[in-house]
């Protein structure tokens, strides 16, 4: 959650931004605060407290509250570094978990206000599953097509433009793309959805909230990940991604139940016996 207010800051009104960062500062005091005490502390008023509440992805306070001591319940800590140039091999090793870490224990707790359960009722009716993204989000996107498809449901991956325009141009009411973009910002991604969405196709898309993808999705998993993609490739925003279509995929396991067990044993048998081995090697 500090890392959510974090990253809202800059899109905050001045007033809720004076929130925002008196809650950074005094997180432990803000977990036990009410919303008078918040308000006197920051000099505004108890409905522009509730109304950062809101801007951060919170339903109101007590929600905003919850969310943020299930944060402290975690492992993680808001404070983290980047790695150095000239930092020990050892040192690098640990920010890097560390940031990993700490991108897992927020999404997970903002995992009860993501749309998995409308997901799995899309999912579940699909005739056919599109895996969509560009770039680093391509390998994801093909990483969930792989799993995917063993559950019988015929999925795609498509993670070069031209695939994905020709794809968008085809799509109907029984498909769902899901695109993956941490900044949702690439022209011909966003054309491809909008055009899918057009067609009846069902898009959802992980992605920031206030991207240009975002606006053509019937689904937000929201993801706000701060990392400077002009010089790194995507880490942690890429593990977030990895963990919620995982997660995606093992809850269409359960909505499917015994048809989905059948398949994936019968996907795992048919590399098991003499001659697949044999094919293989």
């Amino acid at each position: 959650m500090l890392q959510t207010i974090h990253n809202a800051l800059d899109d905050l009104s001045r007033a809720e931004r004076v929130v925002g960062e008196w809650i950074i500062e005094h997180p432990r005091d803000a977990t036990t605060a009410t919303v008078g005490e918040i308000a006197a502390a920051t000099g505004v008023s108890e409905p522009t407290v509730v109304r950062f509440c809101r801007s951060v992805g919170a339903k109101g306070f007590r929600e905003f509250k919850l969310r943020l001591a299930e944060a402290f319940g975690s492992a993680a800590t808001f404070v983290h570094s980047d790695v150095e140039p000239d930092d020990s091999v050892d040192a690098a090793v640990v920010k890097v978990l560390d940031r990993s870490l700490q991108t897992l224990n927020e999404l997970r707790s903002r995992a009860s206000s993501l749309p998995f359960a409308r997901a799995i009722d899309h999912l579940t009716a699909a005739r056919q599953i599109v895996f969509c993204g560009l770039g680093a989000s391509g390998a994801v996107a093909s990483d969930a097509c792989q799993k995917f498809f063993r559950l019988g449901i015929p999925c795609t991956a498509a993670t070069d433009t031209p695939t994905l325009l020709q794809l968008s141009a085809i799509a109907s009411v029984e498909d769902v793309y899901v695109v993956v973009s941490n900044a949702g910002d690439w022209p011909g991604l966003v054309l491809a959805m909008e055009r899918a969405s057009m067609n009846g196709a069902t898009v959802i898309a992980l992605t920031d909230e206030a991207s240009p993808l975002a606006g053509t999705a019937a689904l937000v998993f929201a993801n706000r990940i701060d990392e400077d993609t002009s010089v790194y490739t995507p880490m942690s925003s890429r593990l977030a991604h990895l963990t919620t279509l995982d997660a995606l995929q093992v809850a269409l396991a359960i909505r499917l139940g015994p048809v989905a067990e059948s398949r994936l044993r019968a996907t795992k048998s048919a590399l098991g016996s003499r001659d697949a081995r044999s094919a293989i090697a």
